[in-house]
Order: structure tokens, then sequence, then C-alpha cells
């Protein structure tokens, strides 16, 4: 897999390519300093992977995630920083990272998120997973009103669910209904709320208001 790392940190950089230089799976095509660097090398390179630190100068990894999901949807970012607040979160996400690791991840464990967003699968950290789920709510505590841009209250309580961190077999087993339903109502859930993947929902959610 070809892979792009983006930090203005040389030392980060320069870590970062010696670590997946072990890992034969993995060639790193480019690094960048900053996010306007990470945006070019892109439309140059095609990568499969950027790896985006969130905090750089002249563009940030958020806004430079947004112009290369926009203008390179073939090329998946996956958040690599020191920060795990939830607004760094939740922008990233909506920006259109499909996963969101923290500087402490494991040589596995970035190697996994690479693979996986090669295979169009979100990867959370499991704090950023357990910070999304901290502050996830359930139906009964969100105020009342229709749920926003045609969602069903049914959709509106699986993607309440979807944030909780919960799989599909797993809100079928709460709601009682079969996986092949709660498909159904994901991919509705996404076709409505304009989300990629999961991730992206989660993030929709937390913007709307649906949970807190």
């Amino acid at each position: 897999m070809r892979v792009v790392i983006a930090d203005d940190q040389t030392v980060v950089r320069e870590g970062l390519v010696t670590l997946l230089e072990t890992m034969p799976e993995v060639e790193v095509v480019g690094t960048a300093a900053d996010g306007e660097q990470v945006v070019a090398l892109v439309a140059e390179l095609t990568p499969h992977v950027v790896l985006m630190d969130l905090r750089m100068p002249r563009m940030d990894g958020v806004e430079a995630t947004r112009r290369i999901r926009v203008e390179h949807p073939e090329t998946q970012v996956v958040v690599l920083t020191t920060f795990a607040d939830d607004e760094s979160i939740v922008a990233a996400l909506r920006a259109g990272a499909i996963g969101y690791l923290t500087k402490d991840a494991g040589r596995q464990h970035i190697l996994r998120a690479l693979e996986a967003a090669i295979s169009g699968q979100a990867v959370l950290d499991p704090g950023v997973q357990a910070r999304l789920i901290e502050v996830a709510t359930l139906p009964s505590e969100i105020g009342s009103g229709p749920p926003p841009d045609g969602l069903t209250e049914r959709e509106a309580e699986v993607l309440r669910l979807i944030a909780a961190g919960h799989s599909n077999s797993e809100i079928g087993e709460k709601l009682f209904v079969s996986q092949a339903t709660v498909k159904s109502h994901v991919n509705r859930i996404f076709a409505k709320t304009g989300s990629r993947d999961r991730s992206q929902a989660v993030a929709y959610a937390h913007r709307r208001g649906l949970v807190r």
C-alpha cells in the first residue's frame, strides 16, 4: 500500500518513515510538513492512504483532509495525532477521515488501520472510541422533536446505537430485528446524512445533537 505521511515535526515524520519501512506491505511514497504540501503530494502521487497530523502550518490537517477527500476520493485519510478532544475528533471525521489514531498507537495498530482504510473500513483508536461512547446518550436523554434530514425515529435510534459503538448484529439484538433490516436502516442513514461510513455518521449524530 502506498502511503504519504503528513506531520510538521521532522522527528515525527522521520520516525514514522522508519517505522513503516519495517512493514513489507507498506511503501512510503512521500512526506509533507504542512497541509498545502500534502494536498499537492496526493495530487502528484495518488497514494492509497495519508497518515495525517491535525495541527500543521499553512493548512491544518482537517482542511487538508477535506480537500483530499473531495478532490481525490480514491485516497483515504487516517489521522495520527496527539489530540483526542471531542472537537478534533468530530472535525476530522466530518472532513472525511476514515480512521483516527493517537500517536501512542503501536506498530500493529497503525498497520491494521492502514489495511482497514484501504478496504473502506473505519478504525478508531480505543481511547477515541471510548470517548465517543462516553458522550453518546440513549434516546430517552435526547430532547423531543422530529429527527433532522428526513430520518425516521427508528433510523435515528439506529444512528444513536451506532454512535454508542454497537455493531449491526448488536443493534439487531437490541431492537429485535434481523441484521438485514439493520443494514437497510444503516444504508438509508448514510444516504440521508451524506455519510460515507460509520465514522462520518457518528460525527453527523454529534453535530446535529442526536447524541451528546
